[in-house]
């Protein structure tokens, strides 16, 4: 895996960071992308004594600025090998006829949209070589759909019917495709859903939720698979989580 060239969006938290650690510790070269440049240029700083790194500070959710920043990979960094979609979110958790269009609209143009803007931008030069990884972060709420879920479950089923006709459509070329769909995972997801931190803290107590370390091994594991070798579908839940709405808490 060393000195192949990884870029991962959504880079500056969670999953998208425990992902670059996890990727720099192995020698891949990365590609990190983000809305919140100081933070981008924090993990550089921190993660440049691993392996080479190179950011890019845009919103997945702007198609321009998206292309315009892939566009503009130096030489050293210009043929990726592998692509991880992470940038997603969810807002709100209201009923269909209480929710709020902006919201929607937020989950829609990141969690698809943003993700087929970057695809787009990418998978040219992967189909030019006949070679690369695409891994697209799921999410359990693409398997089901839960109460209150609609629009968020409505984006991830989406990704998982994109991801199944991206690796039908790329098949020809020998690109390998796959998901990672993770069930509850602490991190600031539930602070950006429920716009603070009081009821976000409340989501995890009780009960040791996936961590975003836990994810981003899941996640090298799929990449550094033999040739041979695709991993097309994981579904990864913490221990006391069996489904979207049960989960086994302790009392506090």
């Amino acid at each position: 895996m060393t000195n192949k060239v990884a870029l991962i969006t959504g880079a500056t938290s969670g999953i998208g960071y425990a992902t670059a650690f996890e990727f720099a510790k192995h020698g891949i070269h990365l590609i990190l992308c983000g809305r919140r440049l100081e933070r981008l240029e924090t993990i550089q700083k921190d993660l440049s004594q691993l392996t080479d790194v190179h950011i890019i500070n845009f919103d997945v959710r702007d198609k321009e600025a998206t292309f315009k920043g892939i566009e503009s990979l130096p030489e050293k960094f210009n043929k990726i090998d592998i692509l991880i979609n992470n940038a997603g979110n969810a807002h709100g958790l209201d009923p269909i006829n209480e929710g709020s269009i902006d919201d929607w609209d937020a989950m829609m143009d990141i969690n698809v949209k943003g993700l087929l803007y970057v695809s787009k931008a990418v998978i040219p030069g992967m189909t030019k070589r006949k070679s690369g990884h695409i891994i697209n972060i799921g999410s359990s709420a693409g398997k089901e759909v839960y109460p209150k879920g609609n629009v968020y479950c409505g984006s991830k089923h989406a990704v998982l019917a994109i991801t199944e006709g991206m690796r039908i459509d790329l098949n020809p070329y020998g690109i390998k495709v796959g998901a990672i769909n993770p069930g509850l995972v602490e991190t600031e997801f539930s602070k950006v859903r429920f716009k603070g931190d009081k009821i976000a803290d409340s989501v995890y107590r009780g009960f040791k939720a996936l961590q975003a370390e836990d994810v981003a091994e899941v996640i090298y594991f799929a990449v550094s698979r033999p040739p041979h070798v695709n991993i097309a579908d994981v579904l990864m839940f913490c221990t006391a989580q069996a489904n979207s709405t049960i989960v086994k808490k302790e009392n506090n």
